[in-house]
């Protein structure tokens, strides 16, 4: 080896460690405010059933009608794929990874409502009846991975409605075996981060009443306002509710049809893909970045009913606004039928199996310091292996093809969709 070089500073140590001294609250409120993405399954749609209508026969219900679906209009891949535009390629395996989501797991997160879509008139028998069959429904293995209710929101009509439901829905759980690991609160309608504050405060109430661990109880954000986008002093209320929600808020839900009435859109052109969509979704989106708050896509209102003729044109808008969202990185959305079930999945299936094999080729190249046509970095690393974990997760990949064509194991992946902050501007040892 030849002699190495010598090198030279002009700087006293004591510079770097002032520099680092002034910066140590920076670095404090950098990972307080954003600690990353939690690594964990995140829920490819949430489906709302009425607090009044649900019962222990839900979950499978919509999983049978969603088939009876696909029976009746579309009965075999090549019938599916035609509706939907599939390729020759994927129309088989996508269709049949459909119907096997089906009958396995037909629905993926649950929220039992109790704001809009309610229509009983005996709230407190109904919630604690939905804390019993979820609790009922995880004991027996039968329910969603992630399953709560929805609330009545913040507002002083409504406040205590909404505070007297979540208390008895909550206690029920205990009262049946304790919290779900797969529980889910969501409080809509936000206009204010001190909403928001004040669903941290019940919470805590609650977690010390019972001798919680504080913290354990999270909540989604429904963001169904303008003044929850853009404040009355011009700043981006949606991160204000994140920082209110003091670590708690998991994810942002963008309500379609409360949005768009609020800015004034007329009912025929209330849509997921609106001007005013797209732009609340991208507040959204940028305020939540890092923050390990994820942000949910809205829904459609056009339900895949009647002849088969409105059965493909509805699925085939579902397909396209599915579709869209996943490019935009929405990767979870709202789903009000069981007839949206199945191009749902489709969409979602195909997202992830039409680049799978170029996703798995770069993150192996990039692991194995190998050469390709395509110079990626940390960060990219962390996206490919984000795409394949979440491909696993919803069973459009298979744990054993990625393996194979990647060479990473599960733990592999994980570490790579989950670096620590400083990796993301170093280079791959």
């Amino acid at each position: 080896m030849g002699q190495q070089e010598k090198v030279s500073t002009s700087l006293a140590g004591t510079v770097s460690e002032g520099i680092s001294a002034s910066l140590a609250a920076v670095d404090a409120e950098l990972d307080r405010r954003y600690p990353g993405d939690p690594g964990t399954r995140q829920p490819v749609h949430t489906v709302y059933v009425p607090g009044n209508l649900f019962d222990a026969g839900t979950v499978r219900s919509w999983g049978d009608r969603a088939l009876a679906a696909l029976d009746e209009h579309a009965p075999d891949a090549a019938s599916f794929a035609a509706v939907l535009g599939l390729s020759h390629d994927l129309a088989e395996d996508v269709y049949g990874r459909v119907r096997a989501k089906l009958e396995r797991e037909p629905i993926e997160d649950l929220r039992v409502d109790f704001e809009d879509g309610y229509g009983g008139d005996d709230e407190d028998h109904d919630a604690a009846r939905a804390a019993r069959l979820i609790s009922e429904a995880y004991a027996k293995g039968t329910a969603a991975p992630y399953a709560g209710i929805r609330m009545k929101c913040m507002e002083a009509a409504v406040r205590d409605r909404g505070i007297r439901t979540t208390d008895v829905f909550l206690t029920g759980l205990l009262e049946h075996g304790g919290l779900p690991e797969g529980l889910v609160l969501t409080l809509p309608k936000v206009t204010y981060p001190e909403q928001v504050t004040a669903f941290v405060r019940l919470l805590e109430a609650f977690e010390k009443a019972h001798g919680l661990d504080a913290g354990r109880l999270g909540f989604e954000i429904q963001i169904e306002t303008s003044q929850a986008i853009l404040a009355a002093d011009g700043t981006a209320a949606v991160a204000r509710m994140i920082g209110a929600a003091e670590g708690r808020a998991t994810g942002l839900h963008y309500g379609t049809f409360d949005y768009s009435a609020c800015l004034g859109v007329s009912a025929a052109y209330q849509a997921s893909d609106h001007p005013a969509a797209d732009h609340a979704k991208a507040i959204m989106q940028v305020a939540a970045a890092g923050t390990g708050v994820r942000v949910s896509d809205g829904s459609t209102n056009v339900l895949p009913v009647g002849s088969t003729e409105h059965v493909h044109e509805a699925w085939r808008l579902h397909y396209g606004l599915t579709r869209r969202a996943l490019a935009r990185a929405y990767y979870q959305g709202w789903d009000m039928h069981p007839g949206h079930i199945p191009t749902r999945y489709a969409a979602v299936f195909a997202f992830y199996r039409e680049g799978f094999e170029t996703a798995a080729k770069r993150l192996s190249a990039y692991a194995n310091h190998a050469g390709g046509d395509v110079m990626d970095e940390p960060a990219t690393a962390k996206a490919l292996s984000s795409y394949l974990l979440r491909g696993i997760d919803c069973g459009a990949l298979d744990t054993a093809e990625v393996d194979a064509l990647t060479g990473l194991t599960r733990a592999d992946l994980d570490r790579f969709a989950a670096p620590r902050r400083g990796d993301l501007t170093a280079s791959a040892e």
